[in-house]
């Protein structure tokens, strides 16, 4: 049955009339994206309690008034700050397994799955206003804001479950992975890696210690660790949300948990790996909102931007972005693809494995224990009758040869490669068999880049660098000393590592009719960045320079990311 409108419920109610309704829904129109009970209130025609009563009615949930509830304080126990705080909800109380939360965005029904998800009780749902959500979290949670630390050190003072799970005894440990505490940890780790914006979550055993570590801004951070004899209790929970085999522990296992954190999809991948003391877990933290797939916030300062996006609008050729593991190559490829995305344009893209879902786009995974390789994807994607295609990495002759047959045939390719600069994209392709005279026949650009971490705006302070300092730079020291620097001192909106976010340094080289005949006289790397340079090319270390003197990275960062050979 079709759900009823809310503005036809609020007609329904006598709360509005149908002129009233159709003077919101043109006022909806100038503030797209408010929802229409919060238009309504704004234009004074309804109150926020019968907002909250068409939205129960809606979505056939009862009201409670968060003010007249008393909520028990076990239900407290279930549902961790963090949780309640970043889903906008109130654990209400709990009967027979069933757990009742008052909800500010009854709208948002996923976040009873990932409730059911982290917590293991059936959730149902009510509904509160938001600003009642937020004043009952702020007033039942004050005296009771408890940390990692704290549910670590409730769990190390529990005898009974090291008792229970020294053994290894599959059903004790299957209990205890199910326990109140093992949930409530893991629960509070993954939300504030989500909060904080980590990319990856790292669970690891050794012999005398559980370590979890999480990398934010491309580095890792030790978090208080677990007691080591619960290390199998937590893997096993983590393998119950992400639907893997609990009882198997030799062999790795792959799996994913989805969620939706504060109405945005979250996916988290998980990857299980047998180690010489347990099994070590890896989450992959995928959250579309951190990455923003759009070309005008990746950090390219305009005038690269303008020449990388003349080469998108080529009609065919090879565009490669080429960088370590970790530098946003991805990300940049994902963006430029996301521009290109039209109602006009045919884009298939093979991937390992598909990170971000972009729809209009066709996405293939690879595959290769079944035979599904770069290679042959990307000769069955030819039959599709594609214009733009993006094969995720060129590793090897066979994938290369395609590619370039792709480009000759009047498609326009993107693909990825590991080399430290673009230069050196060349002669990573000489050196897989590509002729000179294929590679300066189809490849019409090469993007090199870096991520560096973004000093953290809040304790940013300026400084003075000691000469050493200023000397790894390559710079003569008059040249340097008219720049002002700056570093962050560390702040709690930061972890105290004085970073936040990061940004990314680019080198574009556009395949000029020198450059050609630079790689068709099968000049080094070295010879054709000379040329390259010559020709404008902006160096990474540029780049570098350019960000440390805007004061939005320091002079570590850029030394760090950045090879010396790059100013001459």
């Amino acid at each position: 049955m079709a759900q009823r409108k809310l503005g036809q419920i609020l007609v329904d109610l006598g709360y509005i009339n149908d002129d009233q309704l159709w003077d919101i829904l043109e006022e909806q129109k100038q503030s797209p994206g408010q929802p229409i009970g919060q238009v309504a209130v704004r234009m004074g025609l309804v109150n926020q309690r019968q907002v909250t009563e068409a939205l129960a009615e809606q979505w056939g949930m009862p009201v409670i008034n968060l003010e007249e509830t008393n909520v028990p304080p076990q239900v407290l126990e279930i549902v961790p700050q963090p949780m309640a705080e970043m889903y906008r909800i109130m654990p209400v109380s709990i009967k027979n397994n069933v757990l009742t939360v008052a909800m500010a965005d009854p709208q948002n029904v996923a976040i009873l799955d990932d409730l059911r998800n982290f917590l293991g009780h059936e959730i149902r749902g009510a509904v509160s206003s938001q600003a009642d959500v937020e004043a009952a979290i702020t007033r039942y949670y004050a005296d009771r804001e408890e940390s990692i630390e704290d549910v670590i050190e409730q769990l190390s003072t529990d005898e009974d479950s090291e008792k229970r799970i020294r053994g290894y005894d599959l059903a004790s440990e299957e209990e205890m992975s199910d326990s109140q505490p093992i949930k409530k940890l893991l629960n509070m780790v993954m939300l504030l890696a989500i909060r904080d914006q980590a990319s990856d979550i790292h669970f690891e055993p050794f012999e005398d210690e559980f370590k979890i570590r999480v990398k934010a801004d491309g580095v890792l951070y030790e978090m208080v660790p677990p007691p080591r004899h619960l290390a199998n209790a937590i893997v096993s929970r983590i393998k119950v949300m992400s639907n893997l085999d609990i009882a198997e522990r030799r062999l790795p296992q792959d799996g994913r948990i989805e969620l939706n954190v504060g109405g945005n999809n979250v996916d988290l991948r998980v990857s299980v790996l047998p180690t010489l003391f347990g099994e070590a877990v890896v989450m992959r933290v995928l959250d579309r909102t951190v990455v923003a797939l759009d070309l005008n916030k990746i950090g390219m300062d305009p005038v690269t931007l303008g020449q990388f996006r003349g080469l998108l609008n080529r009609p065919n050729g090879i565009i490669l972005v080429t960088g370590p593991t970790g530098s946003g190559k991805t990300t940049t490829l994902y963006s430029a693809l996301n521009e290109l995305n039209s109602t006009e344009t045919k884009i298939i893209t093979s991937e390992d494995p598909i990170e971000y879902d972009i729809e209009g786009i066709v996405q293939v995974p690879v595959n290769p224990d079944v035979g599904v390789t770069f290679a042959n994807v990307l000769r069955a994607i030819l039959r599709h009758d594609p214009d733009k295609i993006l094969v995720g990495e060129i590793r090897d002759y066979e994938t290369a040869e395609i590619a370039v047959q792709s480009s000759l045939t009047g498609h326009l390719v993107f693909s990825t490669l590991h080399t430290n600069d673009a230069p050196s994209a060349i002669t990573r392709l000489r050196d897989m068999g590509v002729p000179a005279f294929l590679i300066t026949a189809t490849v019409e650009g090469i993007l090199a880049q870096r991520l560096v971490r973004r000093i953290c705006s809040e304790c940013r302070t300026q400084f003075s660098p000691s000469d050493e300092l200023l000397l790894e730079l390559q710079l003569p020291l008059a040249t340097a000393r008219k720049y002002k620097f700056y570093y962050g001192k560390g702040c709690a909106r930061c972890n105290n590592s004085g970073y936040k976010g990061r940004i990314g340094l680019y080198e574009l080289m556009q395949i000029t009719d020198e450059i050609r005949d630079a790689v068709a006289a099968e000049a080094s790397a070295d010879d054709i960045r000379v040329v390259a340079r010559q020709q404008g090319m902006s160096t990474l270390r540029e780049a570098g320079l350019k960000l440390i003197f805007d004061g939005l990275t320091t002079i570590d960062e850029v030394v760090r990311e950045t090879v010396l050979e790059d100013v001459e």
